[in-house]
């Protein structure tokens, strides 16, 4: 915030960039603190909404608008996944829990995960599927480079550092049901070291300093995967 005051003091949309940065704040706030996966979803949309209004924030070049929609509608493809998954989850556990224990809530996820056992692959397949797509991983990685296109402190905080890593936060949150399931945790490491193999690669024929921080970014997000 403090960054962009400066850099974005002359433009004519200030207050307009303000609402959208201050409304990602309080989503990914959202997605860190909620105490169950609707809110942690709630905050994954978010953030992806702010996304989306960032990266077309100059939106008067066509360039511009069309990397923020491709952005949009790729981590619309993550987060079926995501919403199938916890769709999952929930059809698993609903016969098992008691009235007011909270369905989706990390605890009650965390006491009753051996009842998520025999579908433990596909429910973490699924979310993973989510977390391709918010953390830019193969093969929805391909919004992250043009995202580059919205201002400096979007692309150099949010998009290079904050907001990409929520795919991991997912992953490591519900890592005891993730450990359920070796064979997805095994499509989890090849897929980030894929990733970050392809990314430091194509980063290395880039000439804009801009797409060699996005894919720099797509490759260190591979390395967390991993």
């Amino acid at each position: 915030h403090v960054y962009s005051l400066g850099y974005m003091a002359h433009d004519d949309g200030f207050r307009r960039f303000f609402a959208y940065l201050n409304l990602f704040i309080f989503a990914m706030l959202c997605l860190v603190l909620g105490e169950n996966l609707l809110l942690l979803f709630l905050g994954w949309e978010g953030v992806g909404l702010c996304s989306y209004l960032l990266i077309g924030f100059w939106f008067n070049e066509e360039a511009n608008a069309v990397a923020g929609k491709k952005a949009f509608v790729v981590n619309r493809i993550g987060d079926f996944g995501f919403l199938l998954g916890m769709f999952l989850i929930g059809a698993t556990l609903l016969p098992h829990i008691a009235p007011g224990e909270g369905l989706f809530s990390f605890r009650t996820l965390q006491s009753h995960v051996g009842l998520l056992a025999p579908v433990a692959t596909g429910a973490c397949l699924l979310l993973f599927l989510g977390a391709t797509g918010k953390s830019a991983q193969i093969p929805l990685y391909i919004w992250l480079p043009d995202a580059m296109a919205g201002p400096t402190p979007v692309s150099a905080l949010i998009h290079a550092a904050t907001m990409v890593t929520a795919g991991v936060y997912m992953i490591c949150r519900l890592s005891f049901l993730f450990v359920l399931s070796p064979a997805a945790l095994a499509v989890v490491a090849t897929v980030g070291a894929a990733t970050a193999l392809l990314a430091a690669t194509i980063a290395l024929a880039q000439n804009d300093i801009k797409k060699v921080l996005a894919y720099s970014t797509v490759s260190q997000l591979g390395y967390m995967m991993l």
